[in-house]
């Protein structure tokens, strides 16, 4: 049986409404999401969730900037501070190129500091935010425990979700990178190299902005084109790492449209690289937004292929925490997941 993390905390983060492609939507990263995966695992037989251990915040300063942690921690009671209600977007940021004064203090506007620590307005600030994210961190921590104490496969039901979260930014719906926390807790636990698959319909900028320069983490991401695709400014292919991590980062992008046929192609590419690297763990990033249905992607994958995809990871016969991303066609989601989970049970 496949043990899985989850805390009802994570439901605290509500968004309502988001600016999605210049209309005001409600938040496509939604609770209802795990409600639906932890109704459809439960159907399929799996045990009930294990709570998170608190690690505390240390561990998060593994892979995100002080500053930034202190930031998520108040921003919202900082939003209210100001007089203002409803959820905390920013609506201003620094151009590119032009002049910025850095750092943001506590001082600095509540707005000043949103549009310095966010890239995106679609990932709003609410009262829950803080608990979800910071319980969500626990979940990925806590299956990363699980394969250093012998497990082989273990389940984060992360949300919300992180691969768009960077050192000293958020945005994409995430908050702190679960999947680079998990690999950076297996590296302390005794693996020499990580790996993380990135597998989610969206490029995971920001953890390969966290290992750009690191050769003991190869990551490697499935994803579709960034000419058309958020997050639209990395995950070309000619994007490969720097310094000590030349050659550790993997970017398939593919066309709109692809099926399983072309993404098959993709994944056994990116097996083969991976066991290159030598990894002896593996994070896998799991986005079943890759489904023909999902509201906000492109790709026609369909259900029973993310088993076809389970079992092909599985292939590299590695200690494997899956790690929740995207996936928003809210009913469907779950079976999605649990076909992935089963393809990967040994």
């Amino acid at each position: 049986m496949i043990p899985w993390i989850f805390s009802p905390l994570q439901r605290s983060h509500a968004g309502g409404e988001e600016l999605n492609r210049g209309s005001i939507v409600p938040c496509h990263e939604c609770p209802e999401r795990a409600d639906f995966i932890t109704a459809a695992l439960r159907d399929q037989g799996f045990a009930e969730p294990l709570a998170p251990r608190d690690h505390g915040e240390q561990p998060l300063l593994a892979c995100h900037d002080a500053d930034f942690v202190a930031f998520l921690k108040t921003a919202y009671a900082d939003w209210r501070a100001s007089g203002r209600e409803g959820s905390a977007l920013p609506f201003t940021f620094p151009a590119s190129g032009g002049m910025a004064r850095r750092p943001m203090t506590p001082q600095n506007s509540i707005f000043a500091r949103l549009g310095h620590y966010c890239f995106d307005v679609g990932t709003p600030i609410v009262g829950g935010t803080w608990e979800a994210a910071y319980w969500s961190a626990q979940t990925a921590l806590t299956g990363a425990d699980l394969l250093a104490e012998g497990a082989s496969l273990a389940f984060a039901l992360c949300r919300p979700p992180g691969h768009h979260a960077g050192r000293g930014y958020y945005g994409g719906y995430c908050f702190f990178n679960n999947a680079a926390l998990a690999a950076e807790s297996l590296r302390q636990a005794g693996h020499a190299k990580v790996a993380i698959l990135d597998v989610d319909y969206h490029h995971g900028n920001g953890t390969q902005d966290i290992f750009w320069q690191r050769g003991d983490v190869f990551y490697g991401s499935i994803h579709a084109e960034p000419l058309t695709d958020f997050p639209y400014f990395c995950g070309y292919a000619d994007e490969t790492g720097a310094g000590d991590g030349a050659g550790a980062t993997l970017n398939l992008p593919l066309p709109r449209g692809t099926d399983w046929q072309g993404y098959q192609s993709a994944l056994e590419q990116m097996l083969a690289a991976t066991k290159a690297h030598g990894a002896t763990a593996l994070v896998v990033s799991l986005g079943v937004d890759t489904w023909y249905g999902d509201p906000i992607s492109g790709f026609a994958l369909q259900t029973e292929d993310f088993a076809a995809m389970g079992q092909r990871l599985a292939s590299l016969g590695l200690p494997t925490l899956v790690v929740m991303e995207g996936g928003y066609a809210v009913a469907d989601v779950g079976k999605n997941v649990a076909n992935v989970l089963r393809g990967l049970e040994p």
